[in-house]
């Protein structure tokens, strides 16, 4: 598959990205989840899906991923939208039919930069749709209280991850609770442990956008029985249906 590897000015940060395929009037926005990048697998998947139905599909590293580990640039609500939005100014010099597919953590940067915008089509996958309940349950699962963490500033967790008050207090003043007119489609595993079923059945709901469940199916599709699932669900879904009963 042809791909072109560029870069999208925001200010005075080059986003390395990915522009696959050379034609087609219509294009998808590609947007990883975490500890993931521009040519992880499910974005190269979806790029062919994309590319072989008329589309061109960028896809980009997030802040602190990808070519972008070890960069002074936090990958921060506030950084991410403010990516995001260069990167649909880069897509408007391409065409004006945009659509978007967004994985886990990335499909919530998406919905924070991207809710007042006209999106032809949305495709989540395991999306995180509340991400206030999901820092609330990490604080819970470490056993770090709101005070301890408002006290500390930044608390560095175990796994890797840390939880920042600064980061916290944006998302508790920034609900997932805005319009959102892209008719949207999501794909979710049944055991998915980051993104609750309540939360993902409340957003179904609220924005009218239908969800395919996988059974056994898990936050991050990385086994062939997931990642066929996945194949399947974005080619019949980028053409309008889904494949797989939806729960």
């Amino acid at each position: 598959m042809d791909k072109e590897y560029i870069k999208i000015d925001n200010n005075e940060i080059a986003i390395p990205a990915v522009l696959w395929g050379k034609s087609g009037h219509r294009l998808l926005i590609e947007v990883h989840g975490n500890c993931s990048g521009k040519e992880d697998t499910v974005i190269e998947m979806i790029a062919q899906t994309a590319v072989s139905a008329g589309y061109r599909a960028p896809s980009f590293d997030l802040p602190t991923h990808g070519e972008r580990q070890g960069d002074n640039y936090e990958c921060n609500p506030e950084n991410c939208v403010s990516d995001l939005k260069a990167v649909y100014d880069y897509a408007e010099t391409i065409s004006s039919e945009i659509s978007l597919f967004a994985c886990s953590i990335g499909a919530y940067f998406s919905l924070l930069a991207y809710h007042d915008l006209d999106l032809e089509q949305s495709l989540f996958l395991s999306p995180i749709v509340n991400m206030e309940r999901l820092i609330e349950n990490m604080m819970k699962n470490n056993g770090i209280s709101e005070e301890r963490l408002n006290s500390e500033g930044r608390i560095q967790l175990p796994d890797g991850q840390a939880l920042d008050i600064n980061y916290y207090r944006y998302v508790k003043d920034n609900p997932v609770s805005f319009e959102w007119k892209s008719p949207t489609s999501i794909l979710y595993g049944s055991k998915d442990d980051l993104s609750e079923w309540k939360e993902i059945s409340g957003f179904s709901s609220r924005y009218k956008a239908p969800v395919t469940v996988l059974e056994g199916g898990e936050h991050f599709f990385h086994t062939d029985e997931q990642l066929r699932a996945f194949d399947s669900w974005a080619k019949e879904d980028l053409g309008g249906s889904a494949g797989y009963p939806s729960r």
